[in-house]
């Protein structure tokens, strides 16, 4: 029996990817483990293993195909004993679907030119009548919602999506090009004789305030004034999660100023001690953001309530301090997690950092890699930016935003003095972490800056 190959779900948070290359091609041998495609989602490229064996019978979904739905068919094997040609023909047990979707009924509707936009038939919601039993309509849920902000229902057609399914470039073009064709508004049903008077009903709730759509926004600008950039999958990421974690957890802000003279001598002599190779090339060179990852981590450990995750049904309290560390990618970022961070040396932290961020560059980080962690540092401090407040990433319940270092005139023992300073800012999820606790977290953490030796011990 043929076999079913479908988009995997290389996260839990995954909902779609980019299929970006296959590495087998149809009419080849699969065995076992076997790598057969490449899958970009919105933080890595990740490989594919096959699990069963049998001949590539059918690539359903080509290489350079963005946002394919998580368990959508891409590809069918024959299994031995199978013709190959006749699965592929056949599709392979209805191969054209996953096997969860039914094959649509209707035929696709001819379009007289293949390279004019599909035929889809797209109605005015309010005047759209109940749709005959059996009438299934395919399209993707990103087709539905652009024709529901569009005030318009996708009820029929033929799309330009595998089998006829209506896409969202369907719709696009749909509405654009002025091809949306209005459904036959419907009598309203007449009122019984037996009725009883009308009831009144409550008050409407106010509709949800929505963003401008892309067309209106379009609007504002002289045509030719500006190139449009289609959104990638991880930009298109970026931007839920932060919608998400602004919209569902209650930010709280504390910002306090940490002394660096002290952190920087010491970072001094821990790097002029590094060993050294045959080239002369030291085994470590630690940077003040390893300070702040390990520090940060101490604290966390040292104000064991603040080292939590909030679920609506308990607090999760962490045994080990994971701390995330945004890193800038080409064309977003990522953050990646320095497990047990409390536990490891300065120099051990330097190292995995540095080999997180290259790899982070061309997208070989590891799920597991990426995920978790209760807490996070973002820093900008080596652009220069003074202070600012960073957005936390779920399922933290905190992150510090690191400003840089710079001299200031302080005063210290009742006259003025001139000292390195750095501003953090310590975002806090305000459901799990107070701001008397979110105090206690931010104050250890400047005394482990400030008094660095803690740190070694």
């Amino acid at each position: 029996m043929s076999v079913n190959i479908l988009m995997p779900a290389l996260s839990p948070t995954m909902e779609k990817g980019n299929l970006a290359k296959w590495l087998k091609k149809e009419g080849d041998t699969i065995k076992s483990g076997d790598v057969i495609a490449e899958i970009e989602t919105d933080k890595a490229t990740m490989e594919v293993e096959a699990v069963d064996e049998g001949i590539l019978a059918r690539i359903v979904v080509p290489e350079g195909t963005a946002d394919v739905a998580v368990n959508a068919l891409i590809a069918v094997i024959a299994s031995e004993g199978e013709d190959p040609k006749a699965v592929a023909a056949g599709g392979g047990a209805a191969a054209a679907a996953p096997a969860s979707t039914p094959a649509p009924v209707a035929a696709p509707t001819a379009v007289a030119n293949a390279a004019s936009a599909p035929a889809t038939a797209i109605q005015p919601a309010a005047a759209q009548p109940a749709p005959a039993s059996g009438d299934r309509v395919f399209a993707s849920p990103l087709a539905r919602r652009i024709a529901r902000e569009a005030g318009l229902e996708v009820t029929a057609g033929s799309g330009s999506g595998p089998h006829g399914r209506v896409v969202e470039r369907d719709v696009r073009a749909a509405i654009e090009g002025g091809t949306a064709r209005a459904a036959p508004a419907t009598a309203p049903a007449a009122t019984p004789a037996t009725a009883t008077a009308p009831v009144a009903k409550p008050a409407a709730a106010p509709a949800p305030v929505s963003a401008a759509s892309d067309d209106q926004i379009k609007r504002l600008y002289e045509p030719g004034s500006y190139e449009e950039v289609p959104h990638d999958t991880m930009r298109k990421v970026i931007a839920r999660r932060l919608l998400e974690a602004k919209q569902t957890i209650p930010h709280f802000y504390l910002t306090v100023d940490c002394e660096l003279d002290a952190l920087l001598q010491l970072r001094e002599q821990i790097n002029a001690s590094a060993p050294k190779d045959k080239d002369g090339k030291p085994a470590f060179k630690v940077s003040v953001n390893d300070f702040v990852i390990k520090a940060l981590a101490l604290a966390l450990v040292r104000v064991p309530e603040a080292n939590v995750t909030w679920t609506e049904g308990s607090m999760l309290k962490h045994r080990h301090a994971d701390v995330g560390v945004a890193v800038s990618i080409p064309g977003g970022l990522i953050t990646p997690v320095v497990r047990k961070a409390e536990t490891k040396t300065l120099s051990a932290i330097s190292n995995e950092m540095k080999d997180y961020a290259a790899r982070a560059k061309v997208r070989k980080l590891k799920p597991e890699e990426y995920q978790g962690g209760s807490s996070a540092v973002s820093n900008l401090g080596m652009f220069g930016i003074r202070d600012f407040a960073a957005v936390i990433n779920p399922p933290h319940s905190s992150i510090l935003a690191v400003g840089a270092g710079e001299q200031r005139v302080v005063v210290k023992n009742g006259a003025p003095a001139v000292a390195t300073v750095m501003s953090v800012t310590l975002s806090t999820d305000h459901r799990a972490v107070d701001g008397a606790l979110g105090a206690e977290l931010i104050g250890a953490f400047r005394r482990l800056i400030e008094n660095p030796m803690g740190m070694l011990v």
